[in-house]
């Protein structure tokens, strides 16, 4: 630091001295950070008015238990060297204060001094010592467990690749390939990016640890006269110290999970599930009876829901489960884990929701939170009026579609968290949407216009 460094008065209030003319001068106790300091400013030193300049008595540091003492006798006036100049940054005697070549100066008591200094530098070590902690924390917990969740994530992406390639090996031995070597140059830019990250904050703790031992070797053994007159060179180390920084996270330390999809993969491999011996899903897949809305009336074979007129429904006794003011109904089947596909025949209705939903969907009143697709819980394909569209927390996403779907599959794939809207009878992808689903999904349906089924 190139600031000269301006010392203040630190002279006790307590104390008082008496000046050839009666004068009596106060001194007052005062302390400023070494940044301060070294950049000047505080209060207005004593300026050795008078004849004589007050003596300085032997003080000892409570907080060290170091007393600081006398450093000398002056040269120019026989006297103890108990007094520091800020001015010409040299210890002095009262009588260089009072009559010699420093009067006027800017000074304070020798031991005061001292005392700052060395409480100041008790401070900064004991901030270097909390920032060392917590980079060695960074570097032993964060970077470890981001290297292991690298891991982790590498592995699940290229499980996902070999699944999905598995499908259709013949068409996909080149998309293969070269996915693969995505993952490989984005687990070692990842990896790249820990050394690096793991390499400085090693060497900044070192060179923490380095200044804090210097600082400390320092406190602990620089005789009184040499650490006032070292302070500059102090400061420069401490500001060194101070611009390592803190450490932080970043998004730069994970793995890209774009790093494992492309739409060549995606798409080969929705047509190869859809058009498969398993297109049509589960045949345990069925609509749940307690959950059926007495606005609906569901088959012998609990796959058909249909929609009544006000003079055909009846009332249904109560049960927690079931929706009553939407028309609505879930699926019997639970799917948090696995690839899942069903298809339902909507041919009959101008007017129904497919999709998923949590089983945490409100049932009860007419309220969106029962309402598909008109909250947080539940993400369905609309069609009303002639208009399709994608439905979630109350946004509704025109879709285009040319032809009027007969058949509406859904592929929900829980691994990459993808849910898909597909026209069966073409395989034409309706919707598409990925997102990170944190409990398990049940099938939902409603129906305002005749009826709908899900097909086996």
């Amino acid at each position: 630091m190139a600031e000269e460094f301006i010392t203040r008065d630190l002279i006790s209030e307590t104390e008082e001295s008496v000046n050839p003319g009666g004068a009596r001068l106060r001194e007052k106790d005062y302390e400023q950070p070494i940044f301060s300091l070294l950049s000047g400013g505080g209060k207005q030193p004593w300026t050795g008015g008078g004849t004589d300049a007050p003596t300085s008595p032997i003080e000892t540091d409570p907080a060290s238990g170091i007393s600081s003492v006398g450093s000398g006798i002056c040269a120019a006036h026989e006297s103890e060297l108990d007094w520091f100049c800020g001015t010409e940054q040299k210890i002095i005697c009262s009588r260089c204060v009072a009559v010699g070549s420093c009067r006027g100066h800017a000074v304070t008591a020798l031991a005061a001094r001292v005392s700052t200094v060395r409480n100041q530098l008790v401070d900064v070590c004991e901030n270097i010592q909390l920032q060392a902690l917590r980079i060695e924390k960074f570097i032993d917990q964060t970077l470890t467990a981001k290297e292991q969740k690298l891991q982790t994530a590498a592995s699940r992406a290229r499980d996902q690749v070999l699944a999905r390639v598995n499908v259709a090996r013949e068409a996909l031995e080149e998309e293969e390939q070269r996915l693969l070597e995505e993952v490989q140059r984005e687990e070692e830019r990842v990896e790249q990016c820990l050394l690096t990250q793991r390499a400085h904050w090693s060497q900044a703790l070192a060179s923490l640890s380095q200044t804090r031992s210097s600082l400390v070797r320092t406190l602990t053994h620089t005789p009184d006269a040499q650490l006032v007159t070292t302070v500059q060179d102090l400061a420069e180390r401490v500001e060194e110290a101070e611009g390592v920084g803190e450490p932080y996270d970043t998004d730069q330390l994970n793995l890209n999970p774009g790093c494992s999809d492309s739409k060549l993969l995606r798409g080969l491999w929705a047509t190869a599930v859809l058009l498969g011996p398993n297109a049509y899903g589960s045949s345990h897949l069925k609509f749940d009876e307690r959950t059926v809305s007495p606005l609906l009336s569901l088959s012998d074979d609990f796959c058909t829901l249909t929609f009544l007129h006000k003079k055909a429904r009846q009332s249904a006794r109560y049960d927690p489960a079931r929706f009553d003011c939407w028309p609505n109904a879930l699926g019997s089947l639970s799917m948090s884990s696995g690839t899942h596909s069903w298809a339902v025949d909507v041919g009959q209705s101008a007017a129904f929701k497919v999709g998923v939903c949590y089983a945490s969907l409100g049932r009860k009143g007419s309220g969106n939170e029962a309402r598909l697709g008109y909250n947080s819980l539940s993400w369905v394909l609309s069609h009303y009026d002639g208009n399709y569209s994608f439905c979630h927390r109350e946004k509704n996403v025109p879709l285009q579609v040319t032809k009027r779907p007969q058949k509406i599959g859904l592929l929900l794939d829980w691994p990459s968290q993808m849910l898909m809207f597909y026209e069966l009878d073409s395989g034409a992808v309706l919707y598409s949407i990925t997102h990170l689903f944190e409990a398990p999904l049940l099938p939902a349906c409603a129906v305002t216009d005749r009826s709908i089924t899900i097909l086996h």
